[in-house]
């Protein structure tokens, strides 16, 4: 017989399982299993061990919890709904619904309480570990002997699928190697996918696997029923401070379900009216009214907002006495928290001489290491590339997972992972960080890029070795058609700098764009850096483009970007010779200068002006939008090639004489 306490611990389960299923039935679309199955340590983990406030979600110092498998979404919103956030229950019967609040897979920043977009697996658990790399490079920066300013969890419950997607794979292996002890994964282990069970496909002991990457494995095998023994592992977890903890719980998808529960029918679909009867039977609820909360389970879910509600008040306290003491460190807080810059910023950025001949990967590090000069909550780092990308803050330290000290984080040839822990890096906040690695690795970092640019998030991600001109390595390490991938992804700013001084100004762009994430692609070979006295001023790069050299009568425009832009200047000068002048315009930003006013656009292009052709290493699709459709487009279309960059500008006609020749004509069209 259960005590009291044990039945109001299961009606409490049970409201959850049963507002997540008459919200999935409702809207006829929705994943019930994992809810069924999952609910009873997501009521521990809540009810006993998670930090938060309902009432301030954004309560700085608060536990942080990520739901990786995404698509059991109905589970948190019934969650956050019943312990008091801002999620009404017409929100929960909005389930999925056109612009409800509890759309399909959370949302960041959509529904109060939801951490980190996921919902493409194995996302939200690399997030996890750049949220728990963020608590302790805070908790190094903020934290005082006496007075303890960040000091919280993160939590990520992960499925079966996020566990077999290979980003999971590169994540957990570097959170065991820096040794993340306030980083726990609670695993929904119900052996079932979409397909069937999982033993198609995925039969290794995961626990041996985690155990190798460095993590403590805590196993329950009855998850379904034993709250104490899920309440034991957590607190286990929560001790371990040296290693990350991977809390294997063994359920059962749909659990209840009479004939669905342990199938892969539970897994992506309504349950059905009739089943979700049968379900609620099985589980003995009382009520077949849909979306039935009993008042005792309300009161009783109320208990950990409150408590959450005083430690807050707790927290406030400290940190009000802390910033009292430490005067500069409150700044360094206060500025993170804003993403704001020190007031001579400007002044202080690296200096470079006209005529110098510099890759912008070059001059980029010099700008990157005069900005963490200046900016403490400033850090990031790169896979396994630093040598090449230069982007290693000099005498910053390596970043140490315990301690939080270091400013280099060495990531490892692990794009995939790279980008989405710096996805969580900026969901936490507090921080401005960057990422580094080969342009041709975008394509690892896709997943990241898209959920960076759709969550609004500040991440710098810096893209050397740019074109076919980084040479020998040959076309396997060219990229070809990535500048436009990357232009084709909104709210992302790509930046293509020409010189050392855009390169400055990009850099400049991207430590005060707060709205999204900005791509920095930079060059192998050496560009020469333009007198600006001479040439346009390189803050055009605001704008996106600027006239960068003009002429009076001018009778073609001539568009480039990056290390292309000597070659446009050379070409004009070639045909100026023949008595042909032209206007060379840099667009580092195509994207950034087709969301100015048209004012501005045609100061550069003018709107009616027909003769503008474009010079870019890369596919030329896409350019029409800036040359017309009868415009001329200088670029590369196949891949490349192994040899020395310039033989390779060669063999794709990108040289200044053949450019000239070809534009000399079409004028004459």
């Amino acid at each position: 017989m259960k005590s009291d306490h044990q039945r109001i611990d299961w009606l409490c389960i049970n409201t959850i399982r049963t507002l997540s299923i008459d919200a999935i039935q409702k809207a006829n679309s929705g994943h019930p299993g994992l809810p069924l199955g999952a609910a009873p340590f997501a009521y521990v983990l809540f009810q006993n061990h998670l930090k938060f406030n309902p009432k301030n979600p954004s309560y700085f110092d608060r536990d942080r919890f990520v739901l990786s498998a995404g698509h059991g979404s109905a589970l948190i919103y019934s969650l956050l709904h019943l312990y008091g956030y801002d999620l009404s229950l017409n929100d929960i019967k909005d389930f999925r619904q056109l612009g409800s609040r509890t759309p399909g897979h959370p949302e960041f920043a959509h529904t109060p309480g939801i951490e980190a977009t996921t919902g493409p697996l194995g996302q939200g658990s690399a997030n996890a570990v750049g949220m728990a790399i963020a608590e302790r490079k805070l908790a190094n920066l903020l934290n005082t002997p006496e007075q303890t300013i960040v000091d919280h969890h993160t939590y990520c419950l992960v499925g079966d699928g996020d566990l077999m997607e290979g980003v999971s794979a590169e994540a957990s292996s570097l959170a065991g190697h820096l040794k993340l002890g306030k980083l726990i994964y609670l695993y929904d282990a119900n052996d079932i996918s979409l397909d069937g069970p999982t033993s198609l496909s995925f039969t290794e002991d995961v626990g041996k696997r985690y155990e190798s990457y460095g993590w403590q494995v805590l196993i329950i095998k009855d998850a379904n029923e034993n709250l104490k023994a899920i309440d034991d592992a957590i607190t286990a977890a929560k001790n371990e401070i040296t290693k990350p903890s991977l809390i294997i719980l063994k359920t059962t998808i749909g659990f209840g379900s009479p004939n669905k529960a342990g199938k892969s029918a539970a897994h992506g679909s309504p349950l059905g009216p009739d089943e979700v009867v049968l379900t609620k039977k099985a589980i003995g609820w009382e009520s077949n009214e849909a979306f039935f909360i009993p008042a005792e389970a309300r009161a009783h879910f109320s208990i950990a907002g409150e408590r959450g509600a005083i430690q807050e008040k707790k927290w406030n306290d400290t940190f009000n006495a802390w910033g009292a003491k430490n005067p500069e460190k409150r700044g360094v807080f206060d500025h993170g928290a804003a993403l704001s810059l020190p007031v001579d910023f400007d002044a202080k950025l690296a200096s470079f001489k006209v005529g110098e001949d510099f890759a912008t990967r070059e001059s980029a590090g010099k700008t990157l290491n005069s900005i963490a000069a200046q900016v403490p909550y400033f850090f990031g780092g790169d896979a396994d590339l630093s040598c090449s990308t230069n982007t290693l803050i000099k005498d910053g330290g390596s970043f140490d997972g315990m301690s939080g000290s270091g400013r280099n984080i060495h990531y490892g040839v692990r794009e995939h992972a790279m980008g989405a822990i710096a996805n969580g890096i900026a969901y936490h906040g507090g921080l401005k960080t960057f990422t580094a690695t080969f342009f041709c690795f975008a394509d690892y970092m896709k997943p990241a890029l898209r959920l960076a640019a759709m969550n609004h998030l500040p991440v710098t991600f810096v893209f050397t070795h740019d074109s076919i001109g980084l040479g020998e390595d040959g076309p396997t390490h060219q990229p070809i058609e990535h500048l436009m991938s990357l232009r084709g992804i909104p709210n992302l700013i790509t930046l293509r700098p020409a010189d050392a001084f855009e390169t400055r100004e990009a850099w400049k762009f991207a430590m005060t764009h707060k709205k999204g994430p900005v791509a920095l692609v930079l060059s192998r070979q050496k560009v020469k850096t333009l007198d600006r006295g001479v040439y346009g001023d390189e803050k055009g790069l605001q704008h996106g483009a600027y006239v960068l050299s003009d002429r009076a009568n001018y009778k073609a425009i001539i568009v480039a970007t990056g290390s292309e832009i000597g070659l446009a200047l050379e070409t004009q000068s070639l045909l100026r010779d023949k008595g042909i002048d032209t206007r060379v315009v840099s667009m580092p930003s195509m994207e950034l200068f087709l969301k100015q006013p048209a004012p501005l656009q045609d100061s550069v292009i003018p709107n009616d002006f027909k003769k503008v052709a474009s010079i870019e290493a890369g596919i030329t699709l896409g350019w029409a939008q800036i040359t017309g459709k009868h415009g001329l487009q200088f670029g590369v279309n196949d891949y490349g090639a192994s040899a020395p960059a310039a033989k390779i500008y060669e063999k794709f006609g990108l040289n200044a004489a053949n450019i000239a020749s070809k534009i000399e004509a079409w004028l004459k069209t």
